[in-house]
C-alpha cells in the first residue's frame, strides 16, 4: 500500500502539487503582502523572560543523562567531515571522509546538520561552560567563514555559504524541483546566530550578516508572485532568523527581507482562524509560525501574532497525539482524527522540537496560560526525553515516535537503517539527528522564567537557577514521575520576591510546606501557587503533587484510549513481540506495582502487560493506544448485497434484508451493469458509502463484486476499502505502486500490511473479483479463479475496533485518487466463501 509520506517522498510530491496555489493572482493575494518596515511598531516586550542557560544547571536525573550523552557526541564528532561538502563546493581542498544520510555529497539537503551542530555546540557551551566545545565552535565558524570568502571565486554570489551550489536557487525560482535549499540555509544561519548570542563569537555574526545580505539580494529580484512560488518549497524558519538579525542589529532592512517569507497560502487561513492544515507537510509549517511570532515581537503587525497563536491552538487541540507530538507520515491530516491516523511514523521529533519553541515564545507573553506549559511538559517528558537511546554513548536519536500497535523506536526505512537502529555517528544524518543535538542541549531553557520580582517555576526537573539580579540561588530537587513531589531550596543569597510554582492540570490535592510548616495550597486563577516573602539561605518549600492514573480517549473513537499517570503516558512493553493489532485493554485492571521506578501492569487481550513511561521504552515493541469496551458481535453470514438496480435517488438497497443500505456519494450515477443495473464512478469524487459496522467483529469474511475499469486506473484507487482510517483497514486496489492488483489488510498502519499481489485486472470489460478469508488464509480471486493467496494473515476486521465507520466502494481511507469504473453486484459475507462458491458467482 502507499506508505505514509516521509520527508523524501512528501517533498517530491509537494514539488508537483498545489498548482492552483501557484497560479494565484496578485489581487487574490495582495491583502497578505508584506507591510514593510514602515508599519513596524515598538518591539513587543515579553511579560516574563527566560534565564540565560548559563544561569540554569541541570542536576542528576534523566534530563542531565541525555545532556551528557549528547555532549559526548558533540565532543566526538569530526567537524572536518561535516565541512567536507562545504569546502569542495567552493574549490577548497578536503581529504575528510564524506558523511552519509542527508549529508552525503549527492544529497540536496547536505549542509543542514552543520547548522544544527553550530546550535548544539553553542547551547552546550552555555549550559555546561565546556571550553573545549567553545574552541571547537570557533574552529567551525572560522572554517565556514573561509568557505564564504571563497564563494565568489567559485562563481557564487558574495556572501553565499552552503554545501551545495548556488544554482539550486535557480532551480527553486524556476520551479523545476529542488530539495529545500532555504531550509538548509536557515539551519546554518540559525546556528551562526546561536554562536554569536551564546558564545560571543563576533565572526559568527559577521558571517551570518553577509549571508543575510545574499538572501536579501537574491529575493529582492523576485516579484511577490514569484516569491510565493518559492515559498511552496520548505524554507524552515527563514523569517525567524531574519527577525533575529533585526534584533541583533536594529536594521529595519532585515524585517523587510523577513516578510518576503510570509507564505500567504498558509498564513491567510490561519489569520482567519481556519484549519486548512490537512495535507500539509507538518514541519514545513511549524518553523514559519515561530517566525511569525518573532516578527510580531520585533514590531510588525498583530496579524503575525494571531497567525502563530491560532496555529498553536489548532494543532494542539485538533492534531496532537497523547504524547504531545503531531503528524502521521510527516503530514497533518483531517482535524480530530487520532485513532484513525496511527502508524510507526507518527510524531516526527522535529515537529515537537519546533512546537516547543513556539510554545515557549507564547509563554513569554502569556505566562498566565496554563495550557501552554501543560503541553510543553507533556511533549518534553514523553516524546523529547524518550527520543534518545539511553544505551548509546553518543546519545543517538530516533526520527519518529511511532504510536501504532507494536511500534518500535528507530530511524525510518528511507534513512537506510537496519531494524533497532537509532541515528549513528556519521552514516544516517537526518533532520531529527540535527534537532536532537539541540533538544538534548537545552532542556534547562524553560524550567524557570522571571520578571522583575517573580520567579516562575514551570517544570519539575532537577536543576539549580541563579537569579543574578536578585543575588539568590534556588535548587529544585525532584524525581518526578517516580516521586510525586518537588522541593525548592534557597542555597545561597537572600531576596524579596514572589515564588510562583505551576500547579499542573494532572495534580490533585496539592500540599505545601514552608520550612516544615504546612500552608494552605490555594493556587491562583493562573494555576500557580504563590509565595511572596523575603527569602534567605536555607528556606525550603516542599510541594506534594499527587498523581492520578487516568485514561484519555481519542476524539474520533471514544473506545480507543491511552493510559496516563500524572504527566507521563504509559506504554505497554512487549519486548521482541509486535502486536499486529490494537490490544483490548481492561482499564479496571490497571495497577501500580512500583512507584520508584514507576511501573504498572494491566490485562490486555487476556494477558498481563507491563506498563512503563513511554520515554523509557527502548529497543522493544510497545503499545500506547488501547482498544477498550465490549467487542462487537460478528456479522451475519450474508451481511449485505447491493445489486445497484435502482435508477433514481442515492440509496442502494440491501437485498439480504438486513437493512444495510448503501449511499451513492459525489457524482456517482446509475448505469447499465453486468447483471441489470450498476453504479458508475467517474474518478473525481464519486463513490459508494457502505453501511457502518458492516464487517465489525468479523473473524471470517468474503467480499465479491463485478467491476469494469474505464482504462488504466490511477495508482492506489480502490475497488473497496473498509476501515477506521489509515490505522486499520482492508482494501482492494487495482493498481498498487508495483502495478499489481493488491489486497491488503492492516490494524497497525501502512507499514504493517499483510498482502496478496496479483496480475493487473483487464480494463474496459466486466471482471469478477473476490476476496475470501478464514482461519489465517486469505485468497484473491479474479473471474472465479484463484489469483493469489496469503496463508499467514493474522489481522481480522474484529481487530479494527468496536466500530468500522468508514467503508467505501471506489474511495480510499487515504487521500488517494477515486476509482473510475462501473461496479455491480457487490456482496459482503460474514463467512469464508469456498472456491466453488466464488466460481459460481463469477459465472452468473
Amino acid at each position: 500500500m502507499n506508505p505514509p509520506l516521509g520527508r523524501r517522498p512528501f517533498l517530491a510530491a509537494a514539488g508537483t502539487a498545489t498548482a492552483a496555489a501557484l497560479t494565484m493572482t496578485t489581487s487574490a493575494m495582495s491583502h497578505a503582502a508584506p507591510l514593510g518596515p514602515a508599519a513596524a511598531r515598538p518591539a513587543a516586550a515579553p511579560r516574563v523572560r527566560p534565564f540565560p542557560l548559563t544561569a540554569v544547571t541541570l542536576l542528576d536525573g534523566p534530563f542531565r543523562d541525555n545532556q551528557r550523552r549528547n555532549t559526548a557526541y558533540l565532543r566526538f564528532v569530526d567537524i572536518d567531515r561535516l565541512l567536507h561538502t562545504f569546502r569542495r563546493n567552493v574549490g577548497l581542498p578536503s581529504g575528510a571522509q564524506p558523511c552519509g544520510g542527508w549529508e552525503a555529497p549527492t544529497v540536496e539537503l547536505r549542509g543542514h546538520s552543520t547548522g544544527h551542530l553550530l546550535s548544539g555546540l553553542a547551547l552546550t557551551c552555555a549550559a555546561t561552560g565546556d571550553t573545549a566545545l567553545r574552541d571547537k565552535s570557533r574552529e567551525l565558524v572560522a572554517a565556514l567563514a573561509e568557505c564564504q570568502a571563497a564563494s565568489p571565486a567559485a562563481g557564487f554570489g558574495k556572501g553565499y555559504l552552503s554545501a551545495f551550489p548556488e544554482n539550486f536557487f535557480d532551480r527553486l525560482e524556476a520551479g523545476t524541483g529542488v530539495w529545500a535549499p532555504y531550509y538548509t540555509l536557515h539551519k546554518i544561519m540559525a546556528g551562526l546566530v546561536d554562536q554569536y548570542r551564546l558564545t560571543g563569537d563576533q565572526q559568527a555574526l559577521d558571517v551570518v550578516l553577509r549571508k543575510g545580505a545574499w538572501v536579501d539580494e537574491r529575493t529582492a529580484k523576485l516579484s511577490y508572485e514569484q516569491m510565493q512560488r518559492v515559498l511552496e518549497t520548505e524554507f524552515g524558519g527563514m523569517n525567524d532568523v531574519l527577525a533575529d538579525l533585526h534584533a541583533l542589529t536594529g536594521e529595519a532592512r532585515w524585517l523587510e527581507v523577513a516578510e518576503r517569507f510570509t507564505h500567504a497560502r498558509v498564513f491567510d487561513p490561519l489569520a482567519r482562524n481556519e484549519d486548512a492544515l490537512a495535507g500539509l507537510h507538518a514541519n514545513t509549517q511549524i518553523p514559519k509560525m515561530v517566525g511569525a511570532v518573532r516578527l510580531w515581537e520585533e514590531g510588525l503587525a498583530d496579524r503575525y501574532r494571531t497567525v502563530g497563536e491560532n496555529f498553536w491552538k489548532i494543532v494542539t487541540d485538533h492534531h496532537t497525539y497523547v504524547i504531545g507530538g503531531n503528524s502521521n507520515g510527516e503530514a497533518f491530516h483531517e482535524p480530530d482524527v487520532i485513532a484513525g491516523q496511527l502508524s510507526n511514523g507518527t510524531c516526527e521529533n522535529c515537529n515537537s522540537y519546533n512546537m516547543l519553541k513556539l510554545t515557549r515564545l507564547l509563554h513569554f507573553h502569556a505566562p498566565d496560560r496554563t495550557d501552554l506549559l501543560d503541553h510543553y511538559e507533556r511533549t518534553l517528558f514523553n516524546q523529547m526525553l524518550g527520543e534518545q537511546d539511553p544505551s548509546s554513548e553518543h546519545g543517538f536519536n530516533i526520527y519518529y515516535t511511532g504510536l501504532a500497535p507494536g511500534s518500535f523506536k528507530q530511524q525510518p526505512s528511507f534513512m537506510g537503517s537496519d531494524p533497532d537502529a537509532y541515528s549513528t555517528d556519521y552514516d544516517n544524518f537526518s533532520c531529527d539527528h540535527g534537532t536532537g543535538m539541540e533538544t538534548q542541549a537545552k532542556f534547562a531553557d524553560t524550567i524557570y522564567t522571571h520578571d522583575e520580582r517573580r520567579l516562575l517555576v514551570n517544570l519539575f526537573i532537577p536543576s539549580e537557577v541563579h537569579w543574578r539580579e536578585k543575588g539568590i540561588t534556588w535548587r529544585q530537587s525532584t524525581r518526578l514521575p517516580d516521586q510525586s513531589s518537588t522541593v525548592l531550596t534557597v542555597t545561597a543569597g537572600r531576596a524579596e520576591h514572589e515564588l510562583r510554582v505551576r500547579i499542573p492540570s494532572w495534580a490533585q490535592n496539592v500540599r505545601v510546606r514552608l520550612n516544615g510548616r504546612t500552608l494552605p495550597a490555594r493556587p491562583q486563577a493562573d494555576g500557580r501557587l504563590v509565595l511572596d516573602r523575603a527569602w534567605r539561605t536555607g528556606d525550603r518549600v516542599e510541594i506534594t503533587l499527587p498523581m492520578r492514573t487516568r485514561v484519555e480517549a481519542t476524539p474520533d473513537d471514544p473506545d480507543v484510549k491511552a493510559v496516563l499517570h500524572g504527566p507521563v503516558v504509559l506504554a505497554g512493553a512487549y519486548g521482541d513481540r509486535a502486536n499486529p493489532w490494537m490490544a483490548r485493554l481492561d482499564t479496571s485492571t490497571v495497577r501500580q506495582t512500583s512507584a520508584d521506578p514507576l511501573r504498572f501492569t494491566a490485562r490486555a487481550d487476556d494477558e498481563t502487560v507491563t506498563l512503563l513511561p513511554v520515554a523509557r521504552v527502548h529497543h522493544q515493541h510497545y503499545d500506547v493506544y488501547w482498544l477498550t469496551g465490549e467487542p462487537p458481535m460478528p456479522p451475519p453470514e450474508f451481511a449485505a448485497w447491493h445489486r445497484f438496480d435502482e435508477t433514481t435517488g442515492t440509496a442502494a438497497a440491501d437485498a439480504t434484508g438486513n437493512g444495510r443500505t448503501a449511499t451513492l456519494a459525489g457524482r456517482a450515477a446509475w448505469t447499465q451493469g453486468r447483471l441489470g443495473g450498476a453504479v458508475a464512478l467517474d474518478g473525481t469524487d464519486s463513490h459508494v458509502a457502505l453501511a457502518e459496522d458492516l464487517l465489525a467483529g468479523a473473524s471470517s469474511y468474503s467480499v465479491a463484486t463485478w467491476v469494469r475499469l474505464d482504462g488504466q486506473p490511477a495508482y492506489w484507487t480502490r475497488v473497496f476499502d473498509f476501515g477506521t482510517g489509515v490505522t486499520a483497514n482492508m482494501f482492494l486496489t487495482p493498481r498498487s505502486d508495483s502495478g499489481t492488483l493488491r489486497y491488503a489488510i492492516t490494524a497497525g498502519g501502512g507499514g504493517a500490511e499483510q498482502r496478496i499481489d496479483a496480475d493487473p485486472l483487464p480494463t474496459d470489460r466486466w471482471v469478477h473479483v473476490a476476496v475470501a478469508y478464514g482461519s489465517g488464509t486469505a485468497v484473491l480471486y479474479v473471474d472465479g479463479r484463484e489469483a493469489g493467496r496469503n496463508v499467514r494473515v493474522t489481522v481480522e476486521p474484529r481487530y479494527f475496533g468496536n466500530h468500522i465507520r468508514a467503508a467505501y466502494i471506489g474511495r480510499s481511507q487515504y487521500d488517494d485518487p477515486y476509482l473510475k469504473a462501473a461496479v455491480d453486484d457487490f456482496r459482503v459475507y460474514g463467512r469464508t466463501l469456498t472456491a466453488a462458491e466464488v466460481a459460481e458467482l463469477a459465472q452468473a
